[in-house]
């Protein structure tokens, strides 16, 4: 099958390698494009373009899909189908309607649970048991297109973005290629509208969106934590410094989190020494990894010994 390709970070790279393992006529990759990174703002690609170029493929990183340059340039690829993977863009209905066989958007989510830009962390915020991954006909609303293929897998207790979302990939790569057999088939394969009724709706995450709360509940700010590895990850503010906050784990019999019991105020330092403990709106976590703003990750106890922090102080706000 001859297909257009749109894709960007890491989450789509195991579909563009399954799509070629799979002999499918790959004739152009569209991508975002490249953007400043680290302190020297080098100019970096994402990873699906870094993939594609570095296999000899035709790549094309349009700053928009609008105009009618590039327009022109997905209808010259005459393909039979579109895939979309965390492309990152929203496409026009024209572009949707130029491939015979329609776009195909791998979703990291089970629809119409978490239609929008963040499934796979709002699946870990939830607290969700299960989630998965579906094949969905695209139509100009967000996600609201019929789905031919789905599977699902349970969410860790201690997973996060990154390795679920690692998970996810793969699931959907597989998901994708089985429907691209069934499509291209005599067989067919029906797609099955979604339940607009009980659809749920997941923004983009933005860095302010991990400013801890402490007034949260503590197994609350862990799922946080785990839903914002690798990024942006949680921050709160120590002297008007912000401080970076990995591997939250809920703290078992504090003061905190005992009912009836006197509370400290959310953001206080319970314990200061090997390990980090603050008290939450109910309960409280330990933190194993800190780290300054423009400094090096430190754990728990060295953080406590470089930046003299003491029980009682009270962090954020």
């Amino acid at each position: 099958m001859r297909i257009v390709f749109f894709g960007s970070p890491s989450f789509a790279v195991p579909t563009l390698e399954a799509l070629r393992a799979a002999g499918h006529d790959v004739a152009l990759v569209v991508s975002q494009p490249g953007k400043p990174v680290g302190r020297k703002a080098e100019i970096t690609d994402p990873p699906v373009a870094s993939l594609a170029k570095s296999l000899g493929m035709l790549v094309f990183q349009p700053p928009t899909l609008k105009d009618d340059a590039a327009f022109a340039r997905l209808a010259e690829a005459r393909a039979d189908a579109f895939v979309v993977a965390a492309y990152g863009r929203i496409l026009a209905q024209r572009v949707l309607d130029l491939p015979r066989l329609g776009c195909l958007n791998v979703h990291g989510s089970l629809l119409p649970r978490w239609r929008g830009a963040s499934p796979v962390q709002a699946s870990i915020l939830a607290g969700d048991p299960i989630t998965g991954v579906s094949i969905m006909r695209m139509e100009a609303g967000m996600d609201t297109g019929p789905v031919y293929t789905m599977r699902q897998t349970e969410i860790g207790d201690e997973e996060d973005s990154a390795s679920l979302g690692s998970r996810l990939a793969l699931l959907g790569a597989d998901a994708l290629i089985e429907t691209l057999y069934f499509l291209e088939g005599e067989e067919g394969r029906a797609a099955i509208p979604q339940d607009d009724a009980v659809a749920t709706y997941c923004p983009k995450i933005s860095r302010e969106d991990a400013r801890v709360d402490w007034t949260r509940p503590a197994a609350e700010l862990v799922r946080k934590s785990r839903a914002f590895t690798p990024w942006p990850g949680l921050f709160t503010t120590r002297r008007n410094t912000r401080v970076k906050l990995a591997r939250l784990s809920l703290e078992v019999g504090r003061p905190g989190a005992r009912e009836g019991a006197e509370r400290p105020s959310p953001g206080t330092v319970l314990e200061a020494g090997a390990r980090v403990v603050v008290a939450c709106g109910e309960g409280a976590v330990a933190v194993a990894t800190l780290q300054v703003e423009g400094r090096k990750a430190l754990p728990a106890a060295d953080f406590v010994r470089g930046e003299r922090v003491t029980a009682g102080e009270i962090w954020g706000g």
